[in-house]
Formats: structure tokens, C-alpha cells, sequence
């Protein structure tokens, strides 16, 4: 999948609203007021990673176009909810430093085998007391766009068909000067960083060159070093220091040429004279290298996903990475899925998102901070993932209960109230 380049806007801009219906599990899921970073928990099969896959299916939108990403699915069967009428929908509201709340609407369904844009709309609403307006409207390849960096409901609307109803309007037109507001949507989008992070794509030798982004599978990592070590030589340093707090005696990596062309990743560690190969490094050593070099870039994608971070980290080192992550929304906005308990302890409630599957087989969200009980706990020092092991989260929990979170919790355990 290819980067984009990315622009340095004033500030990041901030997912702040996602609501999904009639993709896979996701019926009629809502998410209100997203924080910087958002971690969604659930026992297997509750929805955690379909909504990862609603960034994904986004981007590759914009990146790979609309067809591709949805026959990558298994087109309209596979992808669209059982039983479901209507088309797949997905709505974001999103803040740019400086400007109104903006929605963007998307919404796709299948006409003879294909997809089809049904519906894709930009709105927001200029001034005090204004009323909401849509400066881009599109219906299956026909619709109207307002031009300019302000675009006001008074200024003129100019038809502009596509060539194809699977076309995104916001794709072809964010390419054109005359609509910066929907170019930034475009490049905000595209420039979405929805890893599938793994220890293996490390170990092959790519071809020489600085790349200054870390691809989402990881595979141009000793790229990625050899870039920083040339343009970033601090922060480079940096992520060594944090890597040998979190893997002791590791000393430096090393990305060096080879005769052929290629990059050779080598890991440097205490004291041995001679450094080890990337392909005979730990998992846990080249998924730790992998985060650090990700949430350091100095350029950071605009919204970052990661799934399941504790796999193949040792359960010591995640209340760390999950600080990790809180420091690096500083410039980015984070979405990140997990079953760890130590991950957990070091969040906050209304960071996390509790989901589960109702009996009707559909997804279901709430707000941790919202669960009956779990802020009065939490006032008097529980940590989340003790509280959740101890079943006192009741939806979500596979042991415990399917339903939507209404029993009273259970008695306080001298474990969850221990101080933080």
C-alpha cells in the first residue's frame, strides 16, 4: 500500500465522531467524543477488529479505489451486514486546527456485482448560529461541489459528474487547487496509518534508501532507520535509548549496505562484539523497534492504528507503550485493540470502549467510564485491567456476561483498589 506524503498542518486534525452501519457486525454502531487515543476491548469475535477494518477500508478507498477495497472483502456478501437492507455506511466528523466540525458521509452499496457510490456528502456549518450545509454532494457519480478555502452556503455550486458512480467525489476533487477543504480531507485520509505491524516483515533485506515512513506491515524498517540515522540522527538516538530501557543490553541497530544494494538491519547487543542479524532477533525485539520507530516519526501520520500491541511483548513492558502512545498524541490520534490487563492499567476510562455482541449476533459500544460502577472503583485507585480480569465490567467479558451491561458489580477486591 502506498504512503503519501504528508503535509504539516497547524495542528492535528481530530476524528471526534464515528458512526458505522450495515458493515459486517457493525449494524448501527456509534462513536461520540473520541479521545486522542481510543482502545477498544471485547472478548474474540465482539467487533474490535471490523472497526479497525472501517479505517482500513477508508484509506485503501482513497488509496487503491473503491472496487478494490471492496472485492478485497468479498464484495456485498461477505461484507455487508446479514440481513441487512440499505447500503454500507460510514460517517466521520473530523476538526482541522482552525476550521468548523466537518462530516464527512460516505455511503456504498452493489448494483449488478459492483459498487456503487450511493451517497457522499462534506458539511459544515460557518459562523455563529448558522445552520449546517453540505459544500460537497454527490449521488452515484452525479453532484455538485462549492469551490474555496471557506466554502459558504451563499456561494455558487458547479456541477462536476465523475466518470464512474464507484468514484469518490472527495478523491478527484481534493486534487484540484480550487477545493483545498476537500483536499484535506483526501490527504488526511490517505495519509492514515492502519498497521498490521509483524516481526517478520523486518527480517527481509530491501533495497537501499532512506524512506522517511514506516510502511504498515513494517517491511521497510532498516529503510526507515537508515533515513533517520541521516536526517533525524537525534531522534534516532532517542528510540535507541527508549528500546534499551525496554530490552536491556541492547546497545544500537544498525541498517548498513551491502555489496549488492541491499540494507542489512542488525542488532547490536552487550556485550558481544559482533551485532546479530535482524532475521535471528527475538519478535519481541523487532515489535518494540517497530512501535518506537512509529510513534517517533517526525512526521506522523494523521491518525494511527494498531492492533493487539502486547503480542510478543513481555506483559512488564505495556503500561510503558501505552504511555508511549499518550505522549505521541501529542501530534497524532491513536485507535488501538487489545486483551491485555497490563495494557489496560495504565489507561484512563474514557479512553477505553468496551465492546460486545448483543443477541442478536450485532455489535455493541459503550464507554468504559459509562459502565455502572467502574468510576467509583476508579476513584478510589482500581486500574482498569484489574477490574476487567475481575469480571467487574460485565459486558464484554466472555466469562462473565454476553448482555448489555446492566447487572451491579460485584463486591471490592483488595486487588483493584490498590494504589496507582
Amino acid at each position: 500500500m502506498s504512503i503519501s506524503p504528508r503535509k504539516q498542518p497547524q495542528g492535528p486534525a481530530r476524528i471526534e465522531y464515528l458512526k458505522v452501519q450495515n458493515f459486517r457486525a457493525l449494524r448501527d454502531v456509534e462513536f461520540k467524543e473520541l479521545t486522542p487515543m481510543t482502545v477498544l476491548l471485547g472478548p474474540n469475535g465482539s467487533g474490535k477488529s471490523t472497526v479497525f477494518d472501517v479505517f482500513a477500508f477508508l484509506a485503501e478507498c482513497f488509496e487503491l479505489g473503491l472496487r478494490k477495497a471492496w472485492d478485497k472483502r468479498g464484495r456485498a456478501k461477505e461484507l455487508k451486514t446479514r440481513g441487512s437492507h440499505g447500503p454500507l455506511s460510514i460517517e466521520i466528523k473530523y476538526r482541522e486546527a482552525g476550521y468548523p466540525l466537518i462530516t464527512y458521509h460516505l455511503a456504498v452499496d452493489e448494483v449488478n456485482g459492483s459498487p456503487v457510490v450511493m451517497e457522499e456528502w462534506l458539511r459544515w456549518t460557518r459562523g455563529k448560529g448558522g445552520k449546517p450545509f453540505r459544500f460537497l454532494d454527490y449521488r452515484q457519480g452525479l453532484g455538485q461541489a462549492v469551490s474555496g478555502e471557506l466554502p459558504d452556503e451563499q456561494d455558487r455550486r458547479v456541477d462536476v459528474p465523475l466518470r464512474s458512480p464507484d468514484l469518490l467525489a472527495v478523491n478527484a476533487l481534493g486534487q484540484f487547487a480550487e477545493h483545498p477543504r476537500v483536499a484535506a480531507l483526501r490527504d488526511f485520509i490517505t495519509g492514515w496509518h492502519v498497521s498490521y505491524l509483524a516481526a517478520d516483515s523486518a527480517r527481509g533485506q530491501p533495497e537501499a534508501g532512506p524512506e522517511e515512513h514506516l510502511t504498515r506491515s513494517g517491511d521497510n524498517l532498516s529503510n526507515v532507520i537508515q533515513y533517520l540515522g541521516e536526517q533525524h540522527a537525534e531522534r534516532l538516538e532517542h528510540i535507541f535509548e527508549v528500546l534499551r530501557q525496554r530490552v536491556p543490553r541492547i546497545e544500537r541497530v544498525l541498517a548498513d549496505t551491502m555489496p549488492d544494494g541491499r540494507l542489512l538491519l542488525q542488532i547490536k547487543d552487550a556485550p558481544f562484539s559482533h551485532p546479530v542479524l535482524a532475521r535471528f532477533a527475538s519478535d519481541g525485539t523487532l515489535k518494540m523497534l517497530q512501535y518506537l520507530v512509529l510513534l517517533h516519526d517526525p512526521a506522523p501520520p494523521p491518525f494511527i492504528g494498531i492492533e493487539e500491541p502486547e503480542n510478543f511483548l513481555h506483559p512488564r513492558l505495556l503500561p510503558e507503550l501505552a504511555e508511549e502512545c499518550r505522549r505521541a498524541t501529542e501530534q497524532t490520534q491513536l485507535m488501538v485493540t487489545t486483551h491485555s490487563p497490563f495494557f489496560l492499567n495504565a489507561l484512563r476510562a474514557e479512553e477505553v470502549r468496551v465492546l460486545w455482541r448483543d443477541e442478536s449476533g450485532y455489535t455493541q459500544v459503550m464507554r468504559a467510564s459509562e459502565l455502572p460502577g467502574v468510576p467509583e472503583f476508579v476513584a478510589q485507585g482500581a486500574l482498569l485491567g484489574h477490574l476487567w480480569m475481575e469480571g467487574q465490567f460485565g459486558a464484554g467479558d466472555p466469562l462473565v456476561n454476553q448482555g448489555a451491561p446492566t447487572r451491579p458489580l460485584g463486591r471490592r477486591s483488595a486487588r483493584s483498589t490498590g494504589s496507582r
